[in-house]
């Protein structure tokens, strides 16, 4: 079975860290392409960082850049997102993804991922 957990969520003051966490099971990460995405309630899902495969590059998206970083760890089978400089934000659910043929890593198109976790709910407020 293919599975991934994200991990990390929690409650953070508007200008705090979180650092989130997605563990893979059932397959070696480091052969896919990752995403990370957030959804709020009411609102659609929306691509936040990613990493292309084929070449190792990183994207992110507009309103994270600066304050976002992804990484991976290939000896624990896993990928972070490292969040800074975190904005008030209505709670929202953040999901890891992937998938072993993504053409663009920055365009955060969500059919194009074939595996997803079940989400680590992120609230920032004060």
């Amino acid at each position: 079975q293919l599975q991934l957990v994200e991990s990390g969520g929690g409650l953070v003051q508007p200008g705090g860290s979180l650092r989130l966490s997605c563990a893979a099971s059932g397959f070696t990460l480091d052969k896919y392409s990752i995403g990370w995405f957030r959804q709020a309630p009411g609102k659609e899902r929306e691509g936040v960082s990613c990493r292309n495969s084929s070449d190792g590059s990183a994207g992110y998206a507009d309103s994270v850049k600066g304050r976002f970083t992804l990484s991976r760890d290939n000896a624990k089978n896993t990928v972070s997102l490292q969040m800074n400089s975190l904005k008030p934000e209505a709670p929202a659910v953040s999901y890891c993804a992937v998938t072993n043929g993504l053409s663009s890593c920055s365009t955060f198109v969500i059919s194009e991922y074939d595996y997803w976790g079940q989400g680590t709910p992120v609230t920032v407020s004060s």
